[in-house]
C-alpha cells in the first residue's frame, strides 16, 4: 500500500467521522433517545481501539484493558477525541516511511493475548474496523429514520476532488 493511498484512506476517515458526527449532533439536538447510547458506545469502542493501535505503532504501553470502558462519554467529548485521533494517524501516514510500514511489531492484546503485525497491517485494522462500525451506526441512524451520512472512499473523492467527478 502507498504512502499516498494511506493518506487518502486516513483523510476519508476523518471525513467520514466528521460527517458523522455532524449528524449526531442534529439528532441529538432533537430530543433524548437511547439509540444515541447504543451509537456512543459504538463509536467509543472504535476509539479506543484507534488509540490502542496508535500506541503498538509509537512502542508505549496503553492504558488500556479492553476495548472500551465502563463509562460512555457524551457525543461532544467523544467527537473532540476521535477527532485528536484521527489528526495524530492522518500526520502519522503523511510521514511514516515505506520501509517502517513493512515491520512487524509484536504486541498484547487487551485480553492478554500476543500477536504481532506490520504497521501496514495495523493501519489497515484502524481503516476497516473504523469502517465497519460506523456502517453499523449508519444502520442504527436509519433504523430511527434519520439518513445516515456519506461514508465512502468515492464520496471524499468527489466531495475534496471535485475535478475527479
Amino acid at each position: 500500500m502507498s504512502s499516498k493511498f494511506l493518506v487518502s484512506l486516513f483523510g476519508e476517515k476523518s471525513w467520514a467521522n466528521a460527517k458523522l458526527f455532524e449528524v449526531l449532533a442534529t439528532a441529538a439536538s432533537s430530543g433524548s433517545s437511547a439509540y444515541l447510547h447504543s451509537i456512543a458506545r459504538t463509536l467509543n469502542h472504535v476509539h479506543i481501539v484507534d488509540c490502542i493501535f496508535r500506541a503498538h505503532l509509537l512502542g508505549e504501553r496503553h492504558e488500556y484493558t479492553a476495548t472500551s470502558t465502563m463509562a460512555t462519554p457524551d457525543l461532544a467529548s467523544l467527537q473532540l477525541a476521535v477527532e485528536a485521533t484521527d489528526s495524530w494517524f492522518e500526520r502519522y501516514v503523511a510521514t511514516v516511511d515505506r520501509s517502517a510500514l513493512a515491520e512487524g511489531i509484536a504486541f498484547q492484546f487487551t485480553d492478554g493475548d500476543r500477536g504481532q503485525m506490520t504497521r501496514e497491517e495495523m493501519l489497515f485494522h484502524v481503516i476497516t474496523h473504523g469502517a465497519w462500525h460506523r456502517g453499523e451506526v449508519g444502520q442504527i441512524l436509519e433504523s430511527n429514520s434519520i439518513p445516515s451520512p456519506p461514508d465512502s472512499l468515492t464520496k471524499f473523492l468527489h466531495a475534496t476532488q471535485p475535478s475527479r467527478r
